[in-house]
């Protein structure tokens, strides 16, 4: 005698139904939004590639115009992310395992409050403060080190250099990679830890035999988004560098080369014809390579979670 088991599906709430809706309705709109976005970019940027030097700043082809935007755009986001790093994932070890939490409460809600501060603040915080107070510094870097290409002369006198910008951005991109490493961070299995500490090891080796390796693709992920700031950064940028869309490697320089949205920033307003289609084409450049960097970084996450998952 056999004996079957009917299996019933309880009936689902409506407040889930109503929750699951919205949720894929905001997804569906956010990849119609992207798809519109690059079909735009893809369409308007098309009649560039037939573009007159006249139409180009002089350049012969609208690969000449674009490289220096980019190499301009990669060079200032590589530059502030080799500042932010270090710095935001010592805050976030100073908050998560130094600092006591009177005092990690408040410093968390500071950096976190830094992006909240609008771009053209920090642009003029670049231009009016920071800006002439590192002319001194410069001149310093050019007289001892100007055998490097980095910091050969002339160097600036106005602080308005690629280097300049590059710690406005490192500042404006610090509270993304402070707050993922911090929160990476805080999830360390507790026993991993209390187990170093508990075999002699300092908090400084604890941390960078449990935390650091635990964090280690949650903090790659975190500069990666904090590299797609960077490169979509527009008015600071556009307000702090003295571009004049060279390729040059040096940091001090009054010459230096141009990002892709401060260029569009820039010229978008007087531009008529071709030249605006030049520019929907860098933008549509700009657009692909922050695809690639966010989605690089989310692929990272999702490894990460698999992992820790299993």
């Amino acid at each position: 005698m056999s004996s079957t088991v009917t299996r019933t599906r309880s009936p689902r709430r409506l407040g889930d139904l109503v929750f699951s809706g919205a949720a894929f309705g905001a997804s569906l709109t956010i990849l119609v939004a992207l798809a519109g976005v690059a079909i735009f970019l893809i369409i308007q940027g098309i009649p560039a590639l037939g573009a007159e030097p006249s139409d180009l700043n002089g350049k012969p082809n609208l690969l000449a115009y674009t490289a220096p935007l980019v190499f301009g755009t990669l060079w200032a986001a590589l530059i502030a992310i080799v500042i932010a790093t270090p710095l935001a994932i010592g805050v976030a070890l100073a908050v998560s395992h130094y600092a006591p939490k009177r005092l990690a409460s408040p410093l968390g809600y500071l950096v976190d409050l830094l992006a909240a501060v609008p771009s053209v603040v920090y642009g003029l915080w670049g231009i009016g403060f920071l800006g002439p107070r590192l002319v001194p510094p410069y001149e310093w870097l050019d007289q001892h080190l100007g055998w490097l290409p980095f910091f050969a002369g002339p160097a600036s006198t106005t602080g308005r250099t690629i280097l300049t910008a590059a710690i406005v951005l490192a500042i404006m991109i610090l509270p993304i990679i402070t707050a993922i490493s911090r929160e990476i961070f805080s999830q360390t299995p507790r026993l991993n830890e209390e187990a170093a500490l508990a075999l002699g090891a300092t908090r400084w080796e604890m941390i960078r035999l449990s935390v650091l390796p635990y964090a280690r693709s949650g903090i790659v992920s975190a500069v990666m988004l904090g590299l797609g700031r960077a490169m979509g950064e527009t008015m600071a940028v556009a307000m702090v560098l003295s571009a004049s869309g060279v390729v040059t490697f040096n940091l001090i320089s009054a010459t230096n080369p141009s990002t892709i949205a401060a260029n569009i920033a820039l010229s978008f307003a007087d531009a008529t014809g071709l030249k605006v289609n030049a520019l929907v084409a860098t933008g549509l450049v700009l657009f692909v390579i922050t695809f690639v960097v966010n989605f690089a970084a989310r692929a990272i996450v999702s490894r990460a979670d698999r992992s820790v998952s299993r």
